[in-house]
């Protein structure tokens, strides 16, 4: 599992002053950039010229409110992985209290014919180490 500490913000919130719904995907996405810079590749992940790795599906369940000031923890976990796509788990939490469960399937693509293309082997050691 990878975890990740965050304050929420004012602009983080809605009028009701509890967190904006899209919010908790940008959270999910800072937690998923940091555990990739964790695995320490030797390419660059982000900015590649071979290969890109879009979000072909993602959902959330919100259970308790988030607000204003709230310290959460995001820990993120594989809980699936194949050739060319894996599928990441949230959990997020305000001190001991599950707030949000949330889900993004990612697949690796070829940047120009847009087909699928095996990750390379960096990427599935790094993805194996956070597997539920």
């Amino acid at each position: 599992m990878f975890t990740i500490k965050r304050k929420i913000n004012f602009f983080d919130c809605d009028p009701a002053g509890i967190i904006f719904y899209s919010r908790i995907f940008e959270f999910c996405h800072s937690a998923y950039e940091h555990m990739i810079a964790s695995f320490e590749l030797k390419e660059n992940y982000w900015m590649n010229e071979e290969y890109v790795v879009p979000i072909i599906h993602s959902e959330s369940e919100y259970v308790k409110p988030i607000k204003y000031g709230d310290e959460i923890t995001v820990n993120v976990q594989v809980s699936q992985l194949r050739d060319s796509s894996f599928e990441l788990m949230y959990t997020i939490k305000r001190d001991k209290t599950l707030c949000c469960h949330a889900k993004t399937v990612h697949v690796f693509v070829d940047k120009l014919s847009w087909k699928k293309k095996e990750m390379f082997k960096d990427l599935i050691e790094g993805l194996k180490d956070h597997i539920i």
